[in-house]
């Protein structure tokens, strides 16, 4: 039996194919899947599970290295945004329109995933990046300019 982190055998298999600048998209229970996306669905019931436990266990199986979300975060939902950004430290933030993260973002999720969250513009995209010290601190090796301030 596996010791730690995700036991869902789909979505810790869907994690286990991501590579630097994939995009996993973790999303409230009303998000509209696109047919064509790998869909993760953990939905049991309103708010279980909620979206900062499932964002926790994915980022803490990731290295994450930009967060997408809805411009209405920051303001309409605020206390969403601050966990966010005290989770991503490392992450450069972007924001886009709803209707984007609902099409053009949605469509260009490797995986999406479900959750029960009631929670007003509760769909985030993690962006996938390599961890600079190990990929980047080899002898010899010379690290581009711009992940010189991750090392």
């Amino acid at each position: 039996m596996k010791r730690r982190g995700i036991l869902n055998d789909r979505l810790s298999a869907a994690l286990a194919t991501l590579g630097h600048t994939d995009l996993v998209l973790v999303v409230d229970a009303g998000f509209p899947v696109p047919r064509e996306a790998e869909r993760i669905d953990l939905a049991i019931s309103e708010n279980l599970p909620d979206l900062r436990t499932v964002l926790g266990l994915v980022a803490d199986e990731l290295v994450v290295e930009g967060v997408v979300r809805a411009e209405e975060v920051p303001s309409n939902n605020p206390l969403l945004d601050s966990w966010l950004q005290e989770r991503f430290t490392d992450a450069a933030f972007t924001t886009r329109t709803h209707a984007d993260m609902l099409g053009e973002v949605a469509r260009a999720a490797k995986v999406v995933v479900r959750t029960g969250a009631f929670e007003p513009w509760g769909n985030i995209g993690l962006f996938c990046g390599v961890d600079v010290p190990r990929w980047f601190g080899g002898e010899g090796v010379v690290a581009p300019a711009y992940y010189a301030d991750k090392l």
